[in-house]
């Protein structure tokens, strides 16, 4: 897999490591393929949000342009804002599809949030 041309899910997973790809595994009650498809659900759904704010954002605030503008990992910044922001839409989202309880699905989402915001700053890091 070439850094360039991976996925954003399978960057997602790469960074999440198999350490705590088996956290999860073990939250949702399953083995770490049962994860990862959870994992990949979740990240597809997160996705699209996060897109659509981009796109939104104005050209100073676009929140893709690298570490700075994300605010960095201690103070949160602008996407971890969003992420935030569509967390519970998400879960409820991925609850019904999976039919792993939403509280379940927040939890996973509460542990992927710093791995997204990693792979958003490596990815934007690279466009510069």
């Amino acid at each position: 897999m070439s850094e360039s041309g991976s996925s954003f899910e399978d960057d997602v997973l790469g960074e999440l490591g198999d350490d705590k790809l088996q956290e999860i595994a073990g939250l949702l009650g399953t083995d770490t393929a049962g994860a990862q498809k959870v994992v990949g659900t979740t990240v597809s759904a997160l996705a699209g949000p996060v897109q659509e704010e981009a796109a939104a954002a104005p050209e100073e605030e676009a929140p893709l342009q690298g570490v700075s503008t994300l605010g960095g990992f201690a103070t949160g910044g602008l996407m971890a804002g969003v992420l935030a922001k569509v967390s519970k839409p998400v879960a409820n989202a991925v609850a019904k599809k999976t039919g792993i309880p939403a509280a379940t699905v927040t939890r996973v989402i509460e542990m992927l949030v710093p791995v997204v915001l990693t792979v958003l700053s490596k990815r934007a890091a690279r466009k510069k």
